[in-house]
């Protein structure tokens, strides 16, 4: 098979690939391996591949790797002419990362160049597009994909890139759909389906991941990656907000990192090595769906939130799960105090019901300081979800083998988590974002001027590395700086950005046949970029969260631009908002438990239960100063 390359694809002097991917050398086969020709003649023309198509995967997801690929040239020889075919039919590439064109080929009489013994192209070969069949070398990655089954390349190489974006487009619906689900029927629903016939996001993700193993065009495909993605993300972030909102402020930050750093992790590390177990694409898909049946079990193993409940009235339901956690943790609450918490959430259920003031995420762009800094979080966290998600598709440009090399960059999660676990709340949130962005960039930028290989590969795990820090401090930091009224809304219309960034990577990293370096050139650029601009917003670390839509504009007066947690400064008290120097102790069991809820888990999902408590909270404090 090397011989044949040898002979018939035009190699490449840049990029990851040797050869040409879609251009062949054309010339008579037969004859020149009959002369026993080993190298292409400079005089053959180069044309596009027509054939078959031989792939040497390094790409993810593990369903849909296409990399290297040459036309199959039908000729009357044994394998061991292979390399010796495809150097003499395919042209070379000298710009770009393929070594040889994938989808041209020389037009020339084959049998009797090989009977010449040519074993070079002739100059003078027209160049024509690769028409046929395909072949696909599988000495890196032994399996059937589904880009190989139905020849993705060439013209149709973009397919996995769009059926990706297709994907994102799912989970910008998905976070809409079973982020109201939670909402309405509870955390529980969302998960597995469970009240008034509500579909569970792990029900959906393992329906539509099982369909995906019986699909057998691109539409199919496109429609099963659609409802996965409507899975994607909800998943883990129902389950991650529920747990989270059991914990109290001094656990959150360990919370909210090491699930991540732990179960996330161990998973996704699993994966490419799941994909070789499997052996088939197949088999892949219906793999790693199966264990979304076992949250089938989780009405049976996790109580629902106890904050969802109160904020729905259902006050006897919420009080029955506090006394089995009373059981389970051997503690007692005292019956004053949950008679006390019963009847200031009665109160404030009937006051909310009299309320007629809503907000819309609009609101949020109503005021100057409030709508700044609310643009600055959709364009730092389209940045980071673009980055994150760039350099997550492009480890297989990074010229290693793809499975070790994805299994090292996940990896980085763990360090980076237990990182954030131990400093997130000694540095705060601004300078670190700032930092691990723009060290994430350098990393990026450097990978592109070493040889592509170990040193590039490294370099850009490092940026993995910084990126999976900015990642989780964005999860937090909208949570942490949009007000009470408009958090969960702003939030999600965040996070939906995000979405559709991260439509955009594929195409990013797809421009990797252009060039190599372009990915992590744009990838650096975008993280250099965001990392600077959170430099523009407040530091929330140690501070209450902003309840209504003035403390949202007046958060942060008191701050300059060079504040830093590790040296702190002497508070300016007269310019902090009066809504928090108002507080009374009156409240402070009751905001306790409001602030219990982790800002790094409010998504779209966590909705009316803080709003509810807060106004009450203020409401019980205004009552009692009069």
């Amino acid at each position: 098979m090397g011989k044949r390359r040898a002979l018939a694809i035009p190699p490449k002097t840049e990029g990851p690939y040797a050869h040409d991917r879609c251009h062949m050398y054309q010339a008579d086969w037969t004859l020149a391996l009959a002369q026993g020709r080993t190298t292409p003649d400079d005089e053959w023309p180069i044309v596009p591949c027509t054939g078959s198509w031989e792939y040497n995967r390094s790409d993810v997801p593990y369903e849909t790797i296409a990399s290297q690929v040459w036309w199959k040239i039908f000729i009357a020889t044994s394998d061991p002419w292979a390399g010796r075919r495809r150097a003499l039919a395919i042209p070379p590439k000298t710009e770009g990362p393929y070594a040889h064109d994938r989808c041209h080929m020389y037009q020339a009489d084959w049998t009797l160049a090989l009977a010449q013994g040519r074993t070079t192209p002739d100059d003078e070969w027209p160049i024509v597009p690769c028409t046929g069949s395909w072949e696909y070398n599988r000495s890196d990655v032994p399996y059937e994909t589904i880009a190989s089954q139905l020849d993705w390349v060439c013209d149709k190489d973009n397919l996995p890139a769009t059926a990706q974006a297709i994907f994102f487009c799912g989970a910008i619906v998905g976070g809409l759909v079973f982020g109201w689900i939670a909402d309405k029927y509870g955390r529980i629903p969302a998960l597995v389906g469970k009240e008034k016939f509500t579909d569970g996001t792990n029900l959906v993700g393992f329906a539509a991941g099982i369909a995906t193993a019986f699909c057998n065009a691109f539409w199919s495909f496109a429609l099963c990656r659609f409802l996965v993605g409507l899975a994607f993300d909800n998943c883990f972030t129902m389950m991650y907000i529920l747990v989270l909102e059991y914990v109290g402020p001094k656990w959150r930050t360990f919370v909210a990192n090491m699930s991540i750093a732990i179960f996330f992790t161990l998973g996704a590390s699993l994966l490419p090595w799941i994909a070789l177990w499997a052996d088939d694409w197949r088999r892949y898909a219906l793999g790693i769906s199966a264990p979304f049946i076992i949250a089938a079990a989780t009405p049976w193993l996790v109580p629902e939130s106890a904050r969802w409940l109160l904020s729905q009235g259902k006050i006897d339901k919420a009080m029955v799960i506090m006394k089995k956690f009373e059981r389970i943790n051997k503690t007692k609450i005292p019956d004053k105090v949950l008679n006390e918490f019963t009847d200031a959430t009665q109160k404030a259920i009937k006051e909310s019901e009299a309320e007629s003031k809503t907000y819309s995420v609009l609101d949020i762009f109503r005021t100057p300081r409030l709508r700044r800094n609310a643009l600055l979080l959709i364009v730092i966290w389209m940045a980071i979800s673009l980055v994150f998600d760039g350099h997550v598709r492009n480890v297989g440009s990074l010229g290693l083998d793809i499975f070790l090399t994805f299994t090292i960059a996940t990896a980085t999660e763990f360090p980076a988590d237990t990182f954030l676990t131990v400093v997130l709340d000694r540095w705060g949130r601004r300078w670190l974002a700032c930092g691990s962005m723009v060290v994430s960039g350098i990393f990026s930028l450097l990978a592109t001027a070493v040889p592509v290989g170990g040193p590039s590969a490294s370099l850009a795990i490092l940026g993995r590395f910084a990126v999976n820090i900015s990642y989780n401090i964005g999860l937090q930091y909208a949570a942490e700086l949009l007000p009470t009224v408009v958090r969960a809304q702003g939030v999600a219309l965040i996070h939906i950005m995000g979405y559709v960034a991260s439509i955009v990577a594929p195409f990013v990293v797809y421009l990797g046949n252009i060039s190599q370096d372009l990915p992590l050139l744009i990838l650096g650029v975008l993280g250099i970029a965001g990392g600077f601009l959170c430099l523009l917003l407040p530091e929330t670390m140690d501070t209450e969260m902003p309840q209504t839509l003035a403390d949202g504009e007046n958060f942060g007066k008191d701050q300059t631009f060079w504040d830093m947690p590790c040296f702190p400064r002497k508070k300016n008290e007269t310019s902090i908002p009066e809504t928090y120097n108002t507080r009374s102790s009156a409240r402070n069991q009751e905001d306790h438990f409001i602030r219990s809820l982790p800002a790094s888990g409010s998504r779209a999902s966590v909705r009316a239960s803080i709003r509810l408590s807060s106004r009450s909270a203020r409401r019980n404090q205004d009552n009692s100063g009069v």
